[in-house]
């Protein structure tokens, strides 16, 4: 996207109702200056590297998938409030433009400041003069929205309810929702903003039924990077899909023209879980121990017997339950996820414990034989005595906003496509 794309849209004085019914008024004139562009969405280039930059919106995936991982995440489930579905469809396309002008690191709309005083700003402002910061937005629609829009007959066979696993202690406060976003960037402030503001744009159709901010990512999508560490210390899905690996993507990430639903085409699916870590249970366990759990050394993460983190793990020098014998493709008939996953502390519990963990992201291109087959060969995992799964979710991710004419959703709801 350049800047005359975006000035090429057309600029209506934001009027006094503000966002409620009448979309998404875009201002030629908001804040923001010039932007360091870096790619298309599921491209990966290593100038995404600048903490600063822009990462394009458009691209035939959406950004924020194969994209070399950003520093926080905040992500957000919805509920659909409205029944309506043109009113849904319209906030649909009023959030794929806001999103189209905070990836680039401009503002909402009007902006924060300068437009009429009797009414609010079309954006909130705390972004303002920060770097676009390499965000991202990624929708997705859980299985719930397919019933509340009469869309049964064109919910994915791939899209698939989680079945109970074996330790699962799940929140429903903290799991499922028709929709989401992730946002993810190199500033949290900028994170935080997006979705603060694509709520607010939401007011009267969804609202927010939870969310969760990360930190510490704990996966990578960069070749030849470090993996890094989760809140264990150690390192964690070293053989993760990278951006660059086009025939694994298209393997195991994307989905295809074949895949039985044509509006999915170039989509994923996405499992978003919650892992409580027994952080204090954890610290007492000797070193051993915990490089037996996982089945690597905990200093350089090589698997049991090697000496690199990307070394070729030999499975049956490992114990047989340790983590990343029973999580090894070689162990589930191939199969295999992109991983995006975020740390997250959340205070302390009334125990005086503290409440932190992995926010668990993968992408796949079939939820069955991915996460569902990895997940449950997982059952006698010994490090299950140390995590809890206690959020769970599963939303379809469409296919990305090909140009500043395209919107998220268009392939499933636009009745022409």
């Amino acid at each position: 996207m350049t800047e005359s794309d975006i000035q090429g849209t057309s600029p209506t004085r934001r009027s006094l109702i503000g966002w409620g019914g009448a979309g998404l008024a875009l201002g030629a004139a908001a804040a923001g200056g010039a932007v360091a562009m870096t790619r298309t969405g599921n491209d990966v280039d290593p100038v995404a590297a600048d903490a600063g930059a822009a990462v394009d919106f458009h691209g035939a995936n959406q950004a924020g998938i194969a994209t070399p991982v950003q520093d926080r995440l905040h992500f957000a489930a919805f509920d659909v409030t409205t029944t309506d579905r043109a009113e849904f469809v319209r906030l649909l396309k009023d959030w794929t433009e806001a999103a189209r002008r905070m990836t680039a690191g401009k503002a909402v709309g009007e902006g924060a400041h300068g437009g009429l005083p009797e009414a609010p700003p079309d954006d909130t402002g705390e972004a303002l003069g920060l770097k676009p910061s390499r965000l991202t937005l990624t929708v997705g629609f859980g299985p719930s929205l397919f019933t509340k829009f009469d869309l049964a007959a064109r919910r994915p066979g791939a899209l698939v309810d989680l079945p109970a696993f074996a330790g699962d202690a799940l929140d429903a406060a903290r799991s499922n929702g028709d929709l989401c976003v992730q946002a993810c960037a190199d500033d949290p402030q900028v994170a935080v903003h997006a979705i603060r503001n694509l709520a607010r744009i939401g007011m009267g159709k969804v609202v927010i039924r939870w969310s969760q901010l990360g930190f510490g990512k704990t996966s990578s999508t960069t070749p030849d990077a470090q993996t890094p560490r989760n809140l264990m210390g150690f390192k964690d899905g070293t053989r993760n899909i990278a951006g660059t690996e086009t025939d694994r993507l298209k393997k195991f990430v994307w989905v295809g023209e074949k895949d039985g639903a044509d509006w999915m085409t170039g989509g994923s699916y996405l499992v978003a879980r919650r892992i409580r870590m027994h952080i204090e249970t954890w610290d007492r366990t000797s070193l051993q121990e915990q490089e037996d759990i996982f089945g690597r050394d905990k200093g350089e993460g090589a698997p049991v017997g090697k000496a690199k983190e990307h070394d070729e793990p030999f499975l049956k020098a490992m114990k047989p339950d340790a983590h990343v014998r029973l999580a090894h493709p070689d162990s589930n008939q191939g199969s295999t996820i992109l991983r995006r996953g975020y740390s997250f502390t959340d205070g302390t519990d009334g125990l005086g414990r503290l409440e932190a963990g992995l926010f668990f992201l993968a992408y796949m291109r079939d939820v069955s034989n991915g996460f569902v087959r990895i997940q449950r060969h997982l059952a006698t995992d010994a490090l299950n005595e140390y995590i809890q799964h206690v959020g769970s979710a599963v939303f379809a991710v469409p296919p990305g906003v090909r140009d500043k004419d395209d919107w998220w959703g268009r392939t499933l709801f636009s009745k022409e496509a």
